[in-house]
């Protein structure tokens, strides 16, 4: 009996005895899977602070309730390519004169995704109709959006990347003995007279002696031969409005060293560039060097988007301005294109597309988004769609290289172009020499690049710097009192955009 009450007690001795050891046991394994969580969490976000680019497959914090149609990455056109209808698709002619100002908004991300389905109520305020260039634009609230930098304290991600690499709008403008690149005596072969400003009356002309210095970054000296041989076989086009004309004509300038020059072939014919019957010029030149088979291109297209006749019978037919597809010219060229600089900003007012009769459409039908129809909000929603869209393509075409080149500041003193401003100052950097900001002044550019294999070509603060350079009272075609203060002298800063450009190819 004793000994049976003996064995009783062992065996519940050694039962509470595994028992005890088998909990221990699970505690030990909830232990190690709450460990391994933690570190797991850990990690997490820490590659969530450190990656940005993991914000763009991660779900935002809160939604919003706006389903986007965005362009596909080949998009039909619903009429066939033609080269000789290529006049029946584009924009009316442009004027040269001064522009109107487009306020530079915040970086909106969302508007990689925005479409005609948007609802009004959701839709949000994305800019401030009365921010300036140059001033903190106003970041308006968005009500259920997530994708928004609420603050000037928050650098955006592609600032952060900067940080890492080469930063060519960080720098400070220094004198240059060498300079100018070319003559604006000499260059009569491609630069317009009303922007040489060597043939005007102006004297004052230190201006041209500077040159941009990045900051930190190794900038090789542009050579014609060097560009040239890089450039062997390639095509460079420029599309954009009258500030991409400057561009195209000052790198066209730089390469022939302002010298009169007999063997560069007119190849327009190729891309459909021909005069049109009535018109001022034709929409854009295409110039190739045969040495080096290189060709230079500039098309004009104010607004990056499709502009579609709405009655091709009708001479004075409206166009339906489609926000979510890129131009027809550079849709359909693109793969002909090795480098590529796009530009839109300044004909984004309402004279502008009153005057060139555009009505503005996404999904192929009217806006009827009242948020979205408003002109900077319609601008900043094109600029991230066909930056999106030409991030697209260029899987489908190895070694293309895109640019997107942030907007060019303008400099109206007491009114605009039209009200009596001027930009009389000839003092070459009179308010610094010197950009020491890491993100750009153009936040809609940033934004719209961020994220993409599309570089921005950033331009704006260091041209802000540079309000003695403009045409102001100087320039041939501009009425008495009427200064413009947007286009720039040749030489001059779109030279700099160019070897910005160099540098980056």
């Amino acid at each position: 009996m004793i000994f049976s009450f003996q064995k009783g007690i062992g065996k519940a001795f050694h039962s509470k005895k595994m028992k005890g050891a088998c909990l221990n046991k699970l505690r030990g394994v909830k232990f190690s899977i709450s460990l391994i969580a933690l570190i797991c969490t850990t990690l997490l976000i820490w590659a969530w602070e450190s990656t940005p680019l993991l914000t763009n497959f991660l779900p935002p914090s809160e939604h919003f309730d706006v389903h986007l149609g965005m362009p596909s990455a080949v998009i039909h056109s619903e009429i066939p390519p033609n080269h000789v209808d290529f006049k029946d698709r584009q924009q009316p002619t442009e004027d040269d004169s001064a522009e109107a100002r487009t306020p530079v908004g915040p970086i909106i991300q969302v508007m990689h995704q925005v479409s005609e389905n948007v609802d009004a109520n959701t839709m949000p305020d994305l800019v401030d109709e009365k921010a300036r260039l140059g001033t903190s634009p106003s970041i308006a609230t968005l009500s259920g959006s997530s994708g928004v930098v609420p603050d000037d304290d928050k650098v955006s991600d592609t600032a952060t990347n900067k940080k890492r690499g080469c930063n060519y709008g960080k720098g400070k403008w220094i004198v240059d003995k060498k300079r100018p690149l070319y003559s604006g005596f000499g260059c009569k072969q491609w630069l317009s007279e009303m922007w040489a400003c060597r043939l005007t009356q102006r004297t004052d002309f230190s201006y041209e002696t500077f040159r941009w210095q990045p900051e930190n970054c190794e900038m090789p000296e542009f050579r014609e031969s060097a560009f040239l041989s890089r450039m062997r076989h390639k095509t460079l086009a420029f599309i954009g409005d009258s500030l991409g004309r400057q561009q195209f004509q000052s790198m066209m300038c730089m390469i022939t060293g302002g010298r009169e020059t007999s063997d560069v072939e007119n190849v327009g014919g190729t891309y459909g560039l021909i005069k049109a019957h009535g018109a001022v010029r034709p929409d854009g030149w295409a110039y190739r060097f045969p040495r080096t088979n290189t060709t230079i291109l500039y098309y004009w297209s104010a607004s990056l988007c499709e502009l579609e006749p709405l009655n091709r019978s009708d001479p004075a037919t409206h166009y339906a301005m489609h926000l979510d597809r890129p131009a027809f010219f550079l849709k359909h060229f693109l793969p002909q294109f090795d480098v590529v600089v796009l530009n839109t900003g300044h004909h984004w007012n309402r004279g502008k597309i009153i005057a060139n009769r555009w009505e503005m459409y996404v999904g192929g039908k009217p806006i009827a988004n009242r948020k979205l129809a408003q002109i900077a909000n319609a601008k900043n929603f094109t600029v991230y769609s066909v930056v999106k869209w030409l991030d697209s393509q260029l899987p489908l075409h190895p070694g293309l290289k895109g640019f997107y080149r942030s907007i060019s500041p303008r400099h109206f003193v007491n009114g605009d172009w039209n009200t009596g401003g001027s930009c009389d100052n000839s003092t070459p950097l009179a308010d610094g020499s010197e950009v020491t900001q890491d993100h750009s002044s153009d936040s809609v550019a940033e934004g719209a690049v961020m994220g993409t294999n599309v570089k921005l070509l950033d331009i704006t603060a260091l041209s802000e710097l540079r309000d003695e350079c403009h045409i102001s009272k100087y320039s041939i075609k501009a009425s008495t009192g009427v200064h413009d203060c947007l286009h720039w002298c040749l030489p001059g800063v779109p030279d700099a955009w160019n070897e910005l450009l160099y540098a980056q190819i």
